[in-house]
């Protein structure tokens, strides 16, 4: 099915992102301008430094050229292939990481609303809690992508819930080497949102507002915040 859709065209694209405030940016990414240096400063750091595997993820997940080097916010792009779900994602099955983006803030909102609600909704005795976002505002190429948006909302990749023909339809636009796709969001009717099966399309990742979330048996408040 993959390679029956369109292929958008050369674009810089706009687009938005959240990520828990809890994970920190991976200093190492953005301190180096190639692979090269990176090889180097983490070879050093792995001799003083005991986290470092935590900090940066199973990098033997993504080829060292697959990583944007030097570009305003490298860790952010890199983060969601070296520190992949075991649990899955609508196009990946946890073996491999998505980076996933939404067309506008308040589509990166719905979307995470939704899947926060779902995971909490079933820790038992959770009462009252603040769950709190960095906001990101990523500029990337969209060549080469497959546009899913041509696809009907119908279709199975698209269903609320089950993830099994989205996660194969994934797999398969990954094994046939497209760098991601444009898709409807399924939170945001009418909005769409892109899954990027490499990081090496960004351009830029930077942090905006931060956001949080209050839960109180359900989301019962979405907001913007200044200070966290």
């Amino acid at each position: 099915m993959p390679q029956r859709l369109p292929i958008r065209a050369d674009a810089r694209c706009q687009s938005y992102r959240l990520v828990n405030s809890k994970y920190p940016p991976i200093d190492l990414f953005d301190d180096v301008a190639d692979a090269e240096e990176f090889e180097i400063l983490y070879q050093l750091q792995a001799l003083t430094n005991p986290r470092l595997h935590n900090e940066t993820g199973r990098l033997e997940l993504i080829p060292r050229s697959e990583i944007p080097f030097g570009i305003p916010g490298c860790s952010y792009a890199t983060a969601p292939f070296t520190h992949v779900n075991p649990a899955g994602s609508r196009f990946s099955d946890g073996s491999y990481g998505v980076l996933y983006l939404a067309d506008s803030m308040e589509t990166a909102l719905a979307e995470v609303r939704y899947h926060q609600e779902h995971y909490w909704s079933n820790v038992v005795g959770l009462n009252f809690e603040r769950f709190v976002f960095r906001g990101l505002s990523c500029q990337f190429n969209e060549a080469g992508l497959l546009d899913a948006t041509s696809v009907s909302m119908s279709d199975p990749i698209y269903d609320a819930d089950d993830y099994f023909q989205s996660r194969q339809f994934g797999r398969l636009a990954r094994q046939e080497g497209f760098p991601g796709l444009r898709y409807h969001s399924v939170r945001s009717p009418g909005r769409h949102c892109w899954a990027l099966m490499t990081p090496r399309r960004v351009l830029s990742i930077v942090q905006t507002a931060h956001y949080e979330m209050i839960w109180n048996a359900g989301i019962t408040s979405v907001s913007a915040i200044t200070e966290v």
